[in-house]
C-alpha cells in the first residue's frame, strides 16, 4: 500500500500537463488579442475609443496565462520533483499556492472593474454596486491570502 501511495504522486502530472497545454493555448489567445489590439490602434490611428479596454483585456489574458504556468510548475514541485526556477515563481506549499491564486483573482477583478467603469451601457448605480461587490471579494481574498501566509510562516518556524 505504501508503494501505491508513493507512486500515485505521479498522477498529479495529469494536472501539470493539462495546465501547461492550457497555458500554451492562453498564450495563443493573448497573441491573437494583441494582434487585434494592434490592428485597432493602427487602423484608427490611435483614435478608437475602446483601445484602453482592449489593452486591459489583453493584460487580463496574459495574467491568467502566466498564473496557469505558475500553477503547473508549483504542482510539479509540490508533488513530483524540484525545479530550477526562481523561488518567486514556485509555491513552496499549498497555502502559498492558494495565496498566489487569490492575488491573481484580485488583479483580474481589478482589471475587470476598470473595464466596467468605461462601459457606456452600465448605469452609475450598477457601477457603484459592482465596486462594492469587487471591494468585498477583494478584501476577503486579501485577508485569506494574508492569514494563509501568516499561518504558513508559523508552521515553518517549528
Amino acid at each position: 500500500m505504501k508503494t501505491l501511495i508513493e507512486k500515485s504522486k505521479y498522477l498529479s502530472l495529469i494536472a501539470v500537463i493539462s495546465l501547461l497545454i492550457t497555458f500554451a493555448l492562453a498564450l495563443f489567445w493573448g497573441i491573437s488579442q494583441a494582434v487585434n489590439t494592434w490592428m485597432k490602434i493602427i487602423l484608427s490611428i490611435g483614435q478608437a475609443p475602446d483601445i484602453t479596454i482592449a489593452m486591459l483585456k489583453l493584460i487580463d489574458v496574459f495574467l491568467i496565462a502566466i498564473f496557469l504556468y505558475i500553477l503547473a510548475v508549483s504542482i510539479y514541485k509540490l508533488f513530483v520533483s524540484d525545479v530550477e526556477l526562481p523561488t518567486s515563481l514556485v509555491a513552496r506549499n499549498l497555502a502559498e499556492l492558494k495565496g498566489k491564486l487569490s492575488s491573481v483573482i484580485v488583479l483580474v477583478m481589478a482589471v475587470h472593474f476598470v473595464e466596467i467603469l468605461f462601459e457606456d451601457g452600465i448605469s452609475g448605480l450598477e457601477k457603484v454596486w459592482y465596486a462594492i461587490a469587487t471591494a468585498l471579494v477583494t478584501g476577503v481574498l486579501i485577508a485569506f491570502s494574508y492569514l494563509g501566509a501568516s499561518h504558513g510562516d508559523e508552521n515553518h518556524q517549528d
